[in-house]
């Protein structure tokens, strides 16, 4: 097996565990949605993570249109273009790193959900 073929195995196995980490993610959300305690939760994480991003929104709008704005943007796409070089290299090295936290968090997921499925089937019962 080359190493271009490994290479691109490992990546689409990355890119299977993200997939699965994010069915794991949704399935955990849908459970807790379910459960009336955490829905209040996760309203107010909701509103939360909106007025993140318009707050992220509005500075990035009042930053791009700066003078500042704009040297910065050239400086950032000079240290993009340099960084990117390196990383490349990074990323090879750390990807099954990578690969290895993204498969545990995805069974702590796994292993949340099926606890609170149990929980709520155990309050049901009672």
């Amino acid at each position: 097996m080359s190493d271009e073929q490994t290479t691109e195995e490992s990546w689409r196995e990355v890119g299977e565990q993200f997939k699965t980490l994010g069915e794991s993610l949704a399935n955990a959300f849908r459970t807790a949605w379910e459960s009336e305690e955490t829905h209040q939760h996760l309203e107010s994480m909701r509103s939360g993570l909106k007025a993140m991003v318009d707050q992220v929104d509005e500075a990035i709008t009042e930053a791009s249109t700066s003078p500042e704005g704009e040297k910065v943007r050239q400086e950032m796409d000079k240290a993009a273009e340099s960084a990117r070089a390196a990383s490349e290299k990074a990323l090879d090295e750390a990807r099954p790193h990578i690969l290895s936290a993204v498969r545990q968090i995805n069974d702590e997921l796994q292993r949340w959900v099926r606890h609170m499925e149990e929980r709520g089937e155990g309050a049901a019962e009672t």
